[in-house]
């Protein structure tokens, strides 16, 4: 007997661009676990390893009792960043890795010249000691 060929259904652009749901019925807005409302979303791309880092920090931190995904992880991540940004300006840990990127400071072996920035991993142990 031959196989029947099955054909996948694909969502349309106008599926695609729609909201992805509504609010729950009785509350005016969809509210996140730590109460502040979500409405805005980026699509970001990381390496195998990056990826690894993130679930390696992620399992770390519920070791210690603390359970959070990858989304809330990420926005922490980013709120202790912009917070040193403003706290720090040029010797943020952002605009010091910035600088390293676009000044080339990296030499050909891959290792950062002696005023380059740390990598992200390190200060962010650097940041909460206990983890490590």
């Amino acid at each position: 007997m031959g196989r029947a060929k099955r054909r996948v259904s694909v969502p349309g652009v106008a599926e695609l661009s729609r909201p992805a749901s509504p609010p729950p019925a009785g509350s005016e807005e969809r509210q996140a676990a730590d109460g502040e409302r979500r409405d805005q979303e980026i699509t970001v791309y990381l390496s195998a390893s990056e990826l690894l880092g993130l679930e390696h920090a992620r399992h770390k931190l519920r070791r210690l009792g603390y359970a959070l995904d990858q989304g809330r992880l990420v926005r922490e991540a980013i709120a202790i960043l912009l917070a040193d940004l403003d706290a720090r300006g040029t010797d943020s840990l952002v605009a010091r890795r910035i600088r390293a990127a676009h000044d080339g400071d990296a030499g050909h072996d891959g290792a950062m010249g002696e005023d380059a920035a740390p990598s992200l991993r390190t200060s962010f142990f650097l940041a909460f000691p206990d983890l490590e």
